[in-house]
Order: C-alpha cells, then sequence, then structure tokens
C-alpha cells in the first residue's frame, strides 16, 4: 500500500471509530461535557509555553504576545463561558402549539448531530481549531480536526495536548497535505466547518454537497475600513493599526482596505507613520514584529505589490526600510495610493501587511463604494455620528459591523462570529455555537384526546362547515 493509500486509509478508520462510538454509547450528559471542557481547559495551559514556542518556529518569528492575546486567551475565555452556561442551553425549549392542535405538547431538544469535520488554517492554528473544537464538544459531537500543513509545530504540540485530554473516539487529529484535505471534505460528516479562502470554501462546499453534509464556512473576504470626516484621524489610526498589524495582517478579519475622505489622505499616512514608529522601534530587530508566515505567502504579497505597482499605485512604507528589506519576511506596513479596481490587491484578500487607501469626496461615494463589493466578514466604521452609525448598520451587509474599533468583535463569547455571502455562512461562538452543531429536534406529544378525529373524512356536516369558516376567516 502506498503512503497515500494508507493515509487515506487511516483517515477513514479514524472517522468510522467515531461514527461506530457515536452510534453505540448513550448522549452525553451536561455534566460529562463540562469535564471535556475542563480537561481541554486544563491540557491548554499546560502547554502554552510549549504553543507559544511552536507557533514561533513555524513562522520563523511570532510575537509571543500575538500567540498569547490571538491564539491562546480567547480560547480559555470561550471554555469557561461554554461550562458556565452548558446547561441551560441544552434545556428543551417549550413552544405552542396553536389552538387547532391543541391539546399537545411542543418541545425542541438541541441533539448532537453526531461526527463533526473542522478544517483548520495556518494563521490562528490553535484558536481556530480549538474554538470550533469546544462549540462542537458543548453541542455533544465527536470531532475531527484537520490541521493546516503550514504549521507542523504546532500541529505536533496541539496533537500531544488533544491526544492527553480525549480519547480518539473522542477529538482525533488529522494532518498532510491537500490531497489528504480534500478527502477529509469529502468524508460523510454530520457538519462540518471550514476556516480559509473564499475559492477553496467553494471546493469545500460542493465535496459536503455529495454527501448532503450541513457546512459552516468562514472565508473572510475584504473587510473596509471607512473613515468619516470629523472622527480624530490619530484616534481613527489607533484603533486601525492594531487590527492591521497584529500577526502581520495575517487574519480574516483584519482591515484590508481604507475610505478615507480625500482632504484626509496625508493626515492619514502621516498619522499611520508616526503611530507605527512608537509601536515598532528598530523594527527589522523587533521581538514583537511577526513574519509573514512562509516564502511562499511572501511571494504572493510581492506579487501583489508589483501588479499595484505596475498599474500606477503608488507606495509609502509605515517605516524607513530599504527595498531589501522586503526580501525578508518581516514587513511594515506598504500603504498603497491611487489604488484602481483593476489591481490584484483591490480583487483579492491580501492577508499581511499591504493596506490600499481609497479616497472618497462624499459619504454617499464611500458606501455605494462598499454596497456594490461582495458581503466582507467585518465592516470597521470609524465615525462618533450617530445619524451615520445607525445608516451603516441598516444599509450595508457584513459578518459583524464594528465601530471604532478593529478585531475585538471576535473575542466576545456571547455573540456569534460568522460572515454572509462571500464572507461565509454559518455561526459559531457561544449559544449560536452550540446550536450551529447541534440539531433541532422538534418533539410533539399527544395524549388519548385528539382534535384529528373531527377534521378527517367524511367531510360534511357543522363542525366541518365551522372548521373551513374558521380556516378562510
Amino acid at each position: 500500500m502506498t503512503d497515500s493509500a494508507s493515509a487515506h486509509s487511516a483517515l477513514l478508520d479514524a472517522f468510522e471509530l467515531q461514527r461506530h462510538s457515536f452510534m453505540q454509547q448513550p448522549p452525553s450528559t451536561t455534566q460529562q461535557r463540562q469535564q471535556q471542557l475542563l480537561a481541554l481547559k486544563q491540557q491548554l495551559l499546560a502547554h502554552v509555553t510549549l504553543l507559544t514556542e511552536a507557533l514561533n518556529l513555524d513562522y520563523g518569528q511570532r510575537a509571543t504576545y500575538d500567540s498569547l492575546w490571538a491564539d491562546i486567551q480567547p480560547v480559555l475565555s470561550m471554555i469557561d463561558y461554554s461550562r458556565k452556561r452548558l446547561r441551560r442551553w441544552m434545556q428543551p425549549s417549550k413552544r405552542h402549539t396553536g389552538l387547532l392542535l391543541t391539546p399537545a405538547k411542543v418541545s425542541v431538544h438541541y441533539q448532537a448531530k453526531g461526527v463533526v469535520g473542522i478544517i483548520v488554517p495556518w494563521n490562528f492554528p490553535v484558536m481556530l481549531a480549538l474554538g470550533p473544537l469546544i462549540s462542537a464538544l458543548a453541542a455533544g459531537n465527536r470531532v475531527m480536526l484537520k490541521l493546516s500543513e503550514f504549521t507542523p509545530a504546532t500541529n505536533q504540540v496541539l496533537g500531544q495536548l488533544l491526544q492527553r485530554a480525549f480519547s480518539a473516539e473522542q477529538v482525533t487529529v488529522v494532518e498532510g497535505d491537500v490531497t489528504i484535505a480534500q478527502a477529509f471534505a469529502a468524508l460523510p460528516f454530520d457538519h462540518l466547518l471550514f476556516t480559509g479562502a473564499t475559492s477553496v470554501g467553494k471546493q469545500v462546499m460542493a465535496a459536503a454537497a455529495a454527501n448532503l453534509t450541513p457546512v459552516t464556512l468562514e472565508l473572510g473576504g475584504k473587510s473596509p475600513v471607512l473613515i468619516d470626516e470629523q472622527l480624530p484621524m490619530q484616534l481613527a489610526v489607533q484603533r486601525l493599526l492594531f487590527g492591521k498589524t497584529l500577526n502581520a495582517g495575517q487574519i480574516c478579519v483584519a482591515p484590508d482596505y481604507v475610505l478615507c475622505p480625500t482632504a484626509r489622505l496625508a493626515d492619514f499616512i502621516a498619522q499611520y507613520q508616526q503611530q507605527f514608529v512608537q509601536h515598532y522601534p528598530d523594527f527589522a530587530n523587533n521581538a514583537d514584529v511577526s513574519f509573514i508566515v512562509s516564502e511562499r505567502h511572501r511571494q504572493r504579497l510581492w506579487a501583489l505589490l508589483d501588479d499595484a505597482l505596475a498599474l500606477g499605485a503608488q507606495c509609502v512604507s509605515a517605516c524607513p526600510i530599504s527595498p531589501q528589506q522586503l526580501d525578508s519576511r518581516a514587513w511594515p506596513t506598504q500603504l498603497l495610493t491611487n489604488v484602481t479596481d483593476d489591481m490584484q490587491v483591490m480583487q483579492q484578500e491580501i492577508f499581511g501587511p499591504l493596506l490600499p487607501i481609497v479616497t472618497y469626496d462624499d459619504i454617499e461615494q464611500a458606501l455605494a463604494y462598499i454596497k456594490q463589493r461582495p458581503r466582507p466578514l467585518a465592516l470597521y466604521l470609524m465615525s462618533e455620528q450617530p445619524a451615520l452609525q445607525q445608516r451603516v448598520m441598516q444599509h450595508t451587509h457584513a459578518g459583524a459591523l464594528v465601530i471604532n474599533e478593529t478585531l475585538m468583535h471576535v473575542a466576545v463569547d456571547d455573540a456569534p462570529f460568522g460572515g454572509t455571502g462571500a464572507s461565509g455562512m454559518g455561526h459559531y461562538h457561544g449559544i449560536e455555537g452550540f446550536k450551529e452543531f447541534s440539531h433541532a429536534k422538534t418533539v410533539f406529544k399527544r395524549g388519548r384526546l385528539s382534535p384529528t378525529q373531527w377534521i378527517k373524512p367524511p367531510y360534511g356536516g357543522r363542525l366541518q362547515t365551522w372548521l373551513k369558516r374558521w380556516i378562510l376567516r
């Protein structure tokens, strides 16, 4: 048997083990699920140092606080939040029957779907593996995790962590290249979650469709930042810069481009450069800088930059560097002006330290620009005008609207996270995650008395006449 055939066989065996275990074992109780989440928390805390070291190794350099703040802390918070509320989430909810169905009792029970597949990207390999895992376990499922082939050191630690917390019947880690990923997506899961590029998300959804597997897709897209004419530029840049520089901008909800009033463009660039240097002095030798994850990804960003420059864009670096500095994987933000729609940087999700700036002369022009494009995973509005805030909320579509901040909505445990349209479908986090990985089963219960004895053939008589009039009233 070839290595490829052996890997595919092992993949199928792991799936069958979990499916058989789910079918044979009784549904897990609230206490059992809480214990699973506690075991995950304990192992995560025990592996924090190993995880930060592994992330640093996989990236070439990954700022420790980027890993702690964005990859590990959100998982710990989500575990605590879910454990505390799980008993209430699992309670059946009573529903109303209506007059014609009385007497009867109707309730909705949230039942585990079965075996859940989670396809994990490389940009936050801890949070985007364990975050969905928490929701799936809270719902009572078995889980298979396909980890990214671009984070091998982190995968090794995650595998060790999960093996110590769970049996293979409960949680299984899968590694491998694109062929394994394709085989993974084609398994007949009871639910499949994918985080990654929109183009790959379409392929995952097509593979899942063959099995009628429901999917949750977290895809990203081009999340804009709209700066109004009044908000102090120092504040707007302060909030934006954090979202663009964390993990070198390699985030699905990172600010992808800026809509800036034409008259404020010079102020925006000056503020960005000033604040960037304050946060990252001696950029080339700064341990707080996270690298572009790989040479392949750096070359992709170079191609986007070259294409934009060839088509007339102007590039200003956030801090003084030599052209040779861009040959490394540590890039300061490259601010791009004079961008046009025919540039690849305005068509593809950037996922890195390039920041196009689109100028506008009135707010109507800016809103039209947003609405004419695919719906993003996040829309960032920098404005203190209540009327504009309300208008953007009502007249634009995005996975989330974030006002005077970037990224931080992802860390909210008590709100759903997900996209819409080109940026994805479905949600997780909090009760929405619990419901996403559960089947809402309606239970209709009748006693000995039933009105159906009066509404079946042969039709006729006063009761039937009254029912007809009541229905058509």
